[in-house]
């Protein structure tokens, strides 16, 4: 009982945790995303609006909550001024689960590849993953607590108290015998004897317990039973090559065939530090309801999951490429991806999820195509439409010296760990802007990419050096 009150304690906490992620406002949220990208406001600002809407939806009265459908947004803007990194870093923000996807890796059903249903699939194991992380977090001291006993027991076993003996027939006149079969009623464990081997025992598991938490018998080695996985788990069945639909079998039936096949576990011998991670990880999932994990999991993703869907603009219709080539129905991909967008019950593995409350956000560089070349039922489906800028010679200076994780610092970061130390002047941060905007202009536009580059190959001698 003291167990199961700690693990719901500790899931009360991450769940007010990840509440409080949610109640950040849309400036704060904008706050976050300046951290670490710069420029893009209108872009900052749509999403900031639509992850709030999020958590404002779960506090409207029940009859008008599934009534409120998410704003999908479009990105719009050429490669490399941030649009993905908004995505990785509202991901962390969000607390939801959130997927990346690229569109052109699904295929109309019917053709060789993956269908765009296998989306809510990966969500959905991203949310069991996510879900079942966070319980095994939250039962991790009862887990460290078991995982100790288990070394305890190898290294000082638990005394077996064996049954005493039945005491000698006594008979009313007839004096008690002084032995039994041979052996003097003396050499016989009383229940003092017992009591004082069992202080004993527990005398000495505390000193090993001590030992054990004070880390002095961490390079100890012991022998343990690992439980290994049966061969089947890491084969995979119906792959890539199986069409649309048949990774999703393929699943199943490795999920079955797994299930007969008994675990097997291996005797190895192992340091104790080993032996007690991987003896918490055994514990920690014993203790993991897969139940609530489902029910839990399958409902943040219909109530707060968030799929970025790039290179949206490659599956356009309209896209006139030079040379032309095979073209896998860029229209029928688009024509299942609407189902999934204006909501359907998609089957997975752990039960239906329906997909209304999705949000859904899209981005492409729209090149050679244009949003209105997607077909109109799913350009309705995405109302808000947010044009990123390109980067000027001033966003490169900021983008090389302001973030938190600025390409200048990663460098100084890196050469530090040699004992060199680089440092870059204004006037040399200014000429790498300058270098990288009209190299941009010039050949090939790739935003801030292109600093990668630059930076590359004015520190490569240093580097190799």
């Amino acid at each position: 009982m003291e167990e199961i009150t700690t693990v719901k304690e500790a899931q009360q906490n991450d769940e007010a945790l990840s509440e409080q992620k949610f109640e950040l406002t849309p400036h704060q949220i904008v706050a976050e995303l300046d951290k670490y990208i710069i420029g893009q406001s209108n872009a900052k600002r749509s999403v900031a609006i639509a992850l709030r809407n999020r958590w404002r939806r779960q506090h409207v009265p029940e009859v008008l909550r599934e009534e409120i459908m998410p704003n999908n947004i479009i990105l719009i803007g050429p490669t490399g001024v941030g649009k993905t990194e908004i995505a990785r870093r509202l991901a962390r923000l969000a607390g939801a689960p959130f997927l990346k996807v690229e569109a052109t890796k699904y295929t109309e059903v019917g053709y060789v590849g993956r269908d765009v249903e296998s989306m809510i699939r990966d969500l959905t194991e991203l949310a069991i993953t996510m879900v079942k992380s966070e319980q095994m977090e939250a039962a991790e001291p009862k887990a460290k607590a078991n995982a100790e006993e288990r070394i305890l027991d190898i290294l000082v076993p638990p005394m077996v108290q064996t049954p005493r003996p039945p005491p000698p027939m006594m008979f009313p006149g007839v004096p008690v015998s002084s032995t039994i079969s041979g052996m003097p009623l003396s050499a016989l464990r009383t229940p003092t004897d017992v009591k004082d081997q069992a202080e004993v025992n527990e005398y000495t598991r505390n000193r090993f317990r001590e030992k054990l938490r004070a880390g002095e018998m961490d390079e100890k080695e012991i022998e343990v039973d690992i439980q290994q996985a049966p061969p089947i788990a890491s084969m995979q069945i119906m792959g890539p090559l199986g069409g649309a639909g048949m990774d999703e079998i393929g699943q199943n039936i490795q999920d079955i065939l797994g299930g007969m096949m008994p675990k097997k576990n291996k005797r190895r011998r192992v340091p104790i530090s080993e032996a007690r991670s991987a003896f918490e990880q055994e514990e920690a999932a014993k203790l993991v309801d897969m139940d609530s994990v489902v029910r839990e999991a399958i409902e943040r993703v219909e109530s707060s999951g968030i799929i970025f869907l790039d290179e949206i603009d490659k599956i356009a219709s309209g896209s006139r490429r030079d040379g032309g080539g095979p073209d896998v129905s860029r229209e029928g991909v688009q024509r299942d991806l609407l189902p999934i967008v204006e909501g359907s019950n998609v089957s997975t593995r752990y039960g239906i999820v329906r997909t209304d409350h999705i949000l859904f956000i899209a981005s492409g560089a729209f090149h050679v195509t244009k949003p209105s070349d997607l077909i109109p039922e799913l350009q309705g489906r995405f109302p808000i439409r947010v044009e990123l800028d390109s980067l000027t010679q001033d966003d490169f200076v900021k983008i090389l010296t302001i973030p938190e994780n600025a390409l200048l610092k990663q460098y100084t970061a890196l050469l530090a760990t040699e004992g060199l130390e680089v440092e870059f002047t204004d006037d040399a941060i200014v000429a790498l802007a300058r270098i990288a905007f009209e190299v941009n202009e010039a050949i090939e536009n790739i935003g801030a990419r292109r600093l990668h580059t630059i930076l590359t190959t004015l520190l490569e001698q240093v580097l190799f050096d």
